[in-house]
């Protein structure tokens, strides 16, 4: 890496010297607010391209801020902390003047942020929240425990236990589901599960959902890194243990449409095709175009729609006000305590699609279209 380099040559201090003043911008530590946007750069760091939200993010807050004039270091870490944490090193020793950074794990990256706040670059927190460090400066995500309310709803719609408008439904159950969360080191994933696990919880006292495996906690039930496979494997798993005595799945609560299409995909190798073996009921989030299709084609149930082009939009909003030396619009300043401090947050609205949602909230609104949607792939 460069740093390394820098060292090498001039030792520590020249180190410091060169990661303080080095690149075209700024460097956080300089008067960027009279500065042309031409000569400002921002450092975006996303944590992976096997999900295609995290492309589509990306590639939005890249095109955003460059057509505003800005310079963008857009990386991508492949899910690999140590290529993230590089990544984010180097963005800083060149001369960033504000990073807007999705971390892999919230946890991992508090080296990198006291280097950042050293240079005084601004560290905006995009969808994932960076845990245990006061140098967070914002944060941009969606009401994540609100996502988890609608995924829970989501499951209770299509069990029959609730109508969209909220009002009790025709189903009485008993109905088994068995529960998906995301991974550990997300700070998203337990706000989900939380919003999830507090809606359906009546449902389970009162012994109108049972979850058959007896898994209940996210620590049963989390999947490292929102692997498909292991969402698969563990569904498989399941189904071996907990099912194999003729009983049935009636629904599953995934958090996430990867996630969800290991789940499909493990269910219908062991026959849940239709029929009396019908496909449980299973939620999904991030409208990613393959699980669109599925819910269009009637194999899964709902996926949680949250506009990527709208945090975008707020990313960039905030990386302006701190390049002009202002605060960005908050409007949480109490939920998100990244076991540190409290960060002060803008949060976006989530909207639930089941399939006769998809034309008017993906379609009709330019992010997908309807060609996208039949062969279940972007472009």
């Amino acid at each position: 890496m460069r740093r390394r380099f820098l060292a090498v040559l001039g030792g520590v201090a020249m180190a410091v010297s060169l990661a303080a003043c080095s690149g075209e911008g700024a460097g956080g530590g300089g008067d960027t607010s009279s500065a042309k946007p031409s000569d400002l750069t921002i450092g975006v760091s996303m944590p992976t391209q096997t999900s295609e939200r995290w492309i589509a993010d990306g590639n939005s807050v890249k095109e955003k801020l460059q057509a505003k004039g800005y310079k963008v270091d857009l990386q991508y870490a492949g899910d690999e902390i140590p290529t993230q944490s590089q990544q984010i090193d180097q963005m800083i020793t060149q001369g960033a003047d504000v990073l807007v950074i999705a971390p892999i794990d919230g946890t991992a990256l508090s080296g990198q942020l006291q280097a950042a706040a050293a240079a005084k670059i601004p560290v905006i927190s995009y969808d994932r929240l960076i845990r245990n460090s006061p140098n967070v400066d914002f944060y941009v995500s969606f009401d994540n425990y609100k996502v988890g309310v609608a995924q829970a709803n989501a499951l209770l719609v299509g069990l029959g236990l609730q109508n969209k408008d909220g009002s009790k439904g025709s189903a009485t159950g008993p109905f088994n589901v068995e529960l998906f969360a995301g991974s550990l080191d997300d700070n998203n994933a337990h706000f989900f599960f939380n919003g999830a696990m507090d809606t359906l919880k009546p449902y389970f006292d009162a012994g109108t959902l049972k979850v058959k495996s007896g898994q209940t906690k996210i620590e049963q039930v989390a999947i490292l890194r929102w692997q498909q496979e292991t969402a698969q494997k563990r569904m498989e798993d399941l189904l071996t243990s907990s099912y194999n005595d003729g009983s049935k799945v009636d629904g599953v609560l995934s958090p996430f449409d990867g996630l969800s299409r290991g789940i499909i995909t493990a269910l219908q190798n062991a026959g849940y095709r239709g029929g009396a073996k019908k496909m449980p009921v299973i939620t999904g989030q991030d409208a990613e175009v393959a699980s669109v299709k599925l819910i269009n084609d009637g194999v899964q149930s709902s996926t949680v729609f949250k506009d990527t082009r709208l945090l975008a939009d707020q990313a960039v909003v905030a990386a302006e006000a701190f390049l002009k030396k202002e605060e960005p619009k908050a409007n949480d300043t109490k939920a998100y305590d990244n076991g540190n401090k409290v960060v002060p947050a803008f949060l976006l609205p989530v909207q639930t699609v089941y399939k006769d949602d998809i034309k008017s909230a993906l379609i009709d609104s330019g992010y997908l279209t309807a060609q996208e949607v039949a062969a279940g792939r972007a472009g």
